[in-house]
């Protein structure tokens, strides 16, 4: 038999926090993850305190990225890799109304931190631009899969890592806690993130997959200092290699990529670009997402070992370390969870989706 404090179930971005959490308090934890399954993996890693579609902030937005931007870098510190890279984001304004709703928004008290009032004119002759860029500040891009690669091999060194499916018919929980496949543990986490639809202690929440789809494209004369945003994002990742996306499917469940997403991010590149490039991959992940977009955190209401952490949807770099650190004092200390984010808000008789 093999004891520790804690199961977790998936490396993703709340897996990830999760372990933080665990390191911090000096828990003995085991991480079962498939290596293959999460959205995290594909996500374009963009942090980005405002909601562009309608210059406004996220819930608890200020307080996420003030526990996100130093909880990155403290990890790329103790697994010695680059992982955190600051970014400008730009957003293409669509129309003079709109650069009027983006000034209007940069004079919120709330907003003025995070919206530059300065316009940034279209310099660059393979983008169509004719209205200019905003500037929103305190933005960057986490290298996901970078993270995920160095973080694994940092478990894997403490034997904290196991890659492998886990199997929820062979949990057996106890008095003392949870005893699966000769583990020990007083606690299992669950953050398998979209793979919570088979789990069969959490499936009754309404979890909904969100498909997205991504290119991979090499654009030799783009040259591009930051990431740009209209109805999708391009985001450079080096040598001149950009991400384009994403697509929103509430349909499809699974991670094959389709010809259709991919002829809808070559028709809107079509209508900001000029140049010539190259598709050299197609990207595909199911975010996690819930109606209210709020976050899933919470125990089992018969089975108090057995938790869950998942739905952070599209904003899983800027709200995991936050939940997680939310989530730890909620089952180590007894702190109330925000109801926000509580599963108790659903009720015993909420619904799969």
């Amino acid at each position: 038999m093999q004891d520790v404090d804690y199961i977790i179930v998936g490396l993703g971005l709340a897996g990830i926090a999760f372990c933080e959490q665990l390191e911090n308090a000096n828990k003995t934890f085991l991480v079962f993850d498939n290596g293959v399954d999460g959205a995290s993996r594909v996500a374009a890693g963009l942090y980005n305190p405002v909601i562009l579609k309608r210059y406004t902030l996220p819930w608890k937005a200020t307080e996420q990225l003030d526990i996100a931007v130093p909880y990155f870098k403290k990890i790329e510190r103790k697994i010695h890799a680059n992982c955190i890279q600051e970014l400008p984001v730009q957003k293409v304004f669509s129309s003079i109304e709109d650069q009027n709703n983006w000034f209007a928004a940069s004079g919120k008290p709330e907003l003025e931190r995070f919206i530059s009032p300065i316009l940034i004119p279209d310099t660059n002759e393979y983008i169509s631009a004719p209205y200019s860029y905003g500037k929103v500040l305190e933005t960057g891009r986490i290298d996901i899969k970078k993270l995920q690669k160095e973080y694994q091999e940092y478990l894997g060194a403490k034997n904290a890592f196991a890659k492998a499916d886990f199997e929820h018919s062979e949990i057996e929980c106890t008095d003392q806690g949870v005893i699966y496949k000769g583990i020990c543990a007083k606690r299992i986490v669950f953050a398998e993130g979209y793979g919570l639809k088979k789990n069969p202690y959490f499936m009754h929440l309404p979890l909904v997959g969100n498909k997205g789809e991504y290119i991979i494209i090499k654009a030799k004369d783009l040259k591009l200092t930051a990431a740009i945003k209209t109805s999708f994002f391009i985001v450079p990742l080096g040598d001149d290699l950009y991400k384009v996306g994403a697509t929103f499917n509430w349909n499809d469940k699974d991670t094959i990529p389709t010809k259709e997403a991919r002829e809808e991010l070559i028709e809107k590149l079509a209508t900001l670009i000029s140049c010539e490039y190259e598709i050299v991959d197609q990207e595909v992940g199911v975010r996690p997402t819930v109606g209210d977009r709020r976050a899933l955190l919470g125990m089992h209401p018969e089975y108090p070992q057995l938790i869950v952490f998942n739905g952070l949807g599209t904003r899983g770099i800027m709200m995991s370390a936050m939940l997680a650190t939310h989530l730890f004092n909620h089952v180590e200390n007894g702190e109330d969870l925000m109801k926000e984010v509580n599963i108790n808000r659903f009720g015993k008789k909420a619904k799969a989706s």
